[in-house]
């Protein structure tokens, strides 16, 4: 296939370029300013669009997808562990198959129709564990997105529950390996729920599969003060202690963390996610993104995989946080989450240069101003709407064309949703 006629944006470092992409295989295979069609291929003409790389949600769950309108809680919520047990706890204990499968459905729809081609998903459903992995793939597969996926080990369910937890992802790793469009890292939920015994099977799994361990890290106080009361050691204490901090290690949160640990995070060069909706949201406080250092990456935590509109929360949270005077480039955020899926899978993501994944959204966007190299970050934030998205491809496919995804029926989809969700909340019964 041979798109032509279009302009290549770049994010970090910014660029913006008119360029042919000749692609093969799933992958860019050349990149120049006219190349000349061959017989044997079929040319898209994208005369004046915007084409950029698909966007990478570095951290999400997708088991919330079917969340949205549910009833409130009988009682309020007060904090963030009242947050957790009256509502998320209760949730993820009411899927089952058919209902996991739907959430991951929808979210991967709303994924590809914002632009985004890569998830990676941190799933829960204690009552649902083995193979829940397959059907969330299943279901990415459906829409046609890339997945980096694991099971959230805990201990809150007993030891047979955080057993299964642990064999899913040691089986889900086995399985993707070598997958084109599929990963897995090795799950786990926030430190205070996680003994010394489960971190040292979380170690093993990482080790013996060379996975990274995926984990929430300090997203409200409470988590490194449970983590103190109950180990007698601090988070990252207890992670570097079990060999789990590392280059492969994907953080997310990190909004209570201090200097020194953020110092030791960044010494071991593993990855912090920043999702600033999520945590404005629950109220737990503003990440010190600038001090997350280079491998720093934006995710959603659940929300709605629009990585423009995240990424425009980030931006504004940030100004308000730093002052005029404390510019920080979102863009870092974003490129950051392309660098981590090209970590993960041994693909270059983000650039589409020559050699780069056929990962990329077309966009109708007419700039009302000047455009360059130089201002298309700002374009692209705050200019760009999901509506003007006019295609997505995946590993070379088209996978979103004119507001249809090939073999995805949206109303019956939707249908078939409504009705899990229902069976979701009837499950959850009265939420304390």
């Amino acid at each position: 296939m041979l798109l032509n006629g279009g302009y290549v944006l770049r994010l970090s470092p910014g660029g913006l370029a008119r360029a042919d992409l000749r692609i093969d295989n799933g992958v860019v295979v050349a990149r120049g300013a006219r190349l000349k069609p061959r017989t044997d291929e079929v040319v898209v003409d994208c005369t004046g669009k915007l084409i950029l790389p698909g966007m990478v949600c570095a951290h999400t769950h997708m088991y919330s997808a079917l969340a949205r309108g549910m009833p409130a809680p009988r009682s309020a919520p007060t904090s963030f562990p009242e947050i957790l047990s009256r509502v998320w706890w209760k949730l993820d204990q009411a899927l089952d198959q058919e209902s996991i499968y739907y959430s991951a459905l929808i979210g991967a729809i709303e994924a590809v129709r914002c632009g985004t081609t890569t998830l990676i998903d941190h799933h829960a459903s204690p009552n649902a564990i083995p193979g829940s992995l397959d059907v969330i793939r299943d279901a990415f597969r459906a829409v046609g997105v890339r997945g980096v996926l694991c099971y959230e080990v805990t201990d809150r369910g007993g030891i047979r529950r955080r057993d299964a937890g642990l064999a899913e992802n040691g089986r889900f790793l086995a399985a993707s390996a070598g997958d084109p469009c599929f990963r897995g890292l090795v799950g786990a939920h926030a430190s205070f729920t996680l003994s010394d015994h489960s971190l040292a099977a979380l170690a093993d799994l990482t080790r013996g599969h060379r996975a990274g361990l995926h984990m929430h890290v300090a997203e409200a106080p409470d988590d490194e003060a449970r983590t103190q009361r109950a180990h007698g050691r601090g988070i990252i204490d207890r992670l570097e202690r079990f060999g789990l901090l590392d280059d492969r290690a994907v953080l997310a949160h990190g909004v209570h963390l201090s200097p020194r640990a953020l110092e030791r995070i960044r010494k071991a060069r593993a990855w912090l996610v920043h999702n600033p909706r999520s945590n404005m949201n629950n109220a737990v406080g503003h990440a010190p993104v600038h001090t997350f250092g280079t491998r720093t990456a934006l995710g959603t935590d659940g929300w709605p995989a629009d990585m423009w509109a995240e990424a425009r929360m980030a931006h504004f949270r940030l100004r308000e946080r730093l002052g005029p005077a404390g510019a920080f480039d979102v863009s870092r955020l974003l490129d950051g989450a392309h660098r981590l899926a090209s970590s993960l899978f041994g693909l270059s993501f983000g650039t589409l240069d020559m050699g780069s994944v056929a990962d990329l959204v077309v966009c109708g966007y007419v700039p009302p101003t000047p455009i360059d190299g130089r201002n298309a970050i700002w374009h692209a934030l705050f200019g760009l709407r999901t509506s003007m998205i006019e295609r997505v491809m995946v590993n070379g496919r088209w996978v979103f064309t004119d507001g249809v995804i090939p073999g995805v029926d949206l109303q019956d989809v939707a249908k078939h949703a409504r009705c899990e969700a229902a069976g979701i909340w009837a499950r959850m019964g009265g939420k304390g």
